[in-house]
């Protein structure tokens, strides 16, 4: 439903308006007000988060804490609350409600209505324009921020007071009912994720014949294999290889624990390149391709792609035709292998550790009859194409509820659209 009557507004991004309504500044609608907690008045820790204002644990390791928190401000229920630093960054939370008294950041910018002036529907407006990219729009400096001063000078759309909540109150009851299927979404597929990931191991640790007669496979991480499967070393499955290009002119190639091995060109990333490629090593379609420094984490795949990989990356190729790439794709990125990966790896930290050639021709290797590895990728590549277009449906879905979540506030709050009559 919408008004009877519009009137042009002053503002581009809000456009027309109820004849009923104003627009002005925040300045004459909010007052900042800092409050130190200087005398630790108050033990409460809260944070802006993407899920909006929420406690935090004081005393956890996770994070940057400082050394006590009197410099931190106080906050109080209803205040609305910005981070306005680092406005190039559109990923991350910038506006919330209050829900209780607690203490946040001392970067925080905290706003306290003034009279007649309702904090849940400025909330919703605010958000709307932390949705439009405003803030990231109107930030200045080297680190692009907003001052109080600046985003008080933002001007916004002020319905009566009476509207001001009915808005507030319509659009807190749809967004929680958005933000359910959204969630149910989310959940659904996390339980894909983990069906996929279960269906994968299932196969190529145990096979597709619930039946078949079990044996120890010798290896703790593997446990129990078919009776007529065998384990073998990689030094008896693998060869190293370690040839490398004259001119570097070849296809360059990375590996990531998400996408397995890929070309270089499809990555949006900012990462250094080397100025010449000679001397990276070849890589050719079939081959393992490890990367040294994040083998830990699962960055490892067998390529689909002939090129060339850094040389601080390890390549291996299959002695022989007995052995199927792609079920040993498979088999090295589930959980449980990446797993063995780690404890063979050498280093002191966690986060340096390296798997080497000797220690990678060590390990133990589940090898199938060739038939039935076959069989294996078979069933799996249909099955996980079948998973993952769900998921992909799933997500699909989601990305149009969390648009619609946002153009019905945007609508609502620009009044666009009349709530008043809704229950």
């Amino acid at each position: 439903m919408h008004y009877p009557d519009y009137k042009k507004s002053s503002v581009d991004w809000i456009g027309a308006i109820p004849v009923r309504w104003h627009i002005v500044r925040g300045k004459f609608l909010f007052r900042h007000n800092k409050e130190i907690n200087s005398s630790f008045q108050c033990d409460n820790l809260l944070s802006l988060t993407l899920d909006g204002v929420l406690r935090k644990d004081m005393f956890s390791a996770d994070g940057l804490r400082p050394s006590d928190y009197k410099s931190y401000q106080v906050f109080y229920s209803d205040n609305l609350v910005f981070k306005l630093i680092d406005l190039e960054n559109t990923q991350t939370s910038r506006v919330g409600i209050v829900p209780e008294k607690g203490i946040m950041s001392p970067v925080y910018i905290r706003l306290e209505g003034k009279i007649n002036s309702f904090e849940r529907y400025y909330f919703y407006q605010y958000y709307d324009l932390y949705k439009q990219h405003i803030f990231n729009f109107l930030g200045k400096g080297v680190r692009s921020s907003l001052s109080p001063s600046n985003l008080l000078e933002i001007p916004l759309a002020v319905p009566p007071l009476p509207e001001q909540h009915a808005i507030a109150n319509f659009l807190d009851r749809k967004t929680a009912q958005i933000d359910k299927l959204i969630h149910a979404k989310e959940r659904k597929i996390e339980l894909l994720v983990e069906y996929r990931a279960s269906l994968i191991n299932q196969a190529v640790t145990k096979g597709l014949d619930p039946n078949v007669e079990m044996k120890p496979s010798g290896v703790e991480w593997i446990g129990e294999i078919p009776k007529h499967w065998e384990t073998r070393r990689n030094k008896h499955v693998f060869l190293e290889r370690n040839d490398r290009s004259v001119n570097g002119d070849e296809e360059l190639l990375t590996v990531s624990h998400i996408t397995g091995v890929s070309p270089r060109s499809e990555k949006h990333v900012n990462m250094f390149l080397a100025r010449t490629l000679e001397g990276y090593k070849h890589c050719a379609v079939g081959d393992l391709v490890i990367n040294t420094m994040w083998a830990w984490m699962g960055a490892l795949g067998i390529s689909e792609f002939d090129g060339i990989v850094s040389p601080s990356y390890n390549v291996y190729q299959l002695r022989n035709a007995d052995y199927l790439p792609r079920y040993f794709d498979y088999l090295y990125r589930t959980p449980n292998h990446v797993g063995e990966i780690m404890r063979w790896s050498k280093g002191v930290w966690h986060s340096r550790l390296r798997l080497y050639p000797g220690e990678f021709f060590r390990m133990s290797t589940i090898t199938p009859p060739l038939p039935e590895q076959t069989q294996i990728v078979d069933f799996l590549d249909r099955k996980t194409k079948q998973i993952d277009e769900l998921r992909s449906n799933e997500e699909a879905t989601i990305k149009l509820l969390k648009e619609y979540r946002q153009s019905l506030i945007s609508q609502v709050v620009t009044g666009k659209i009349d709530v008043r009559g809704e229950v």
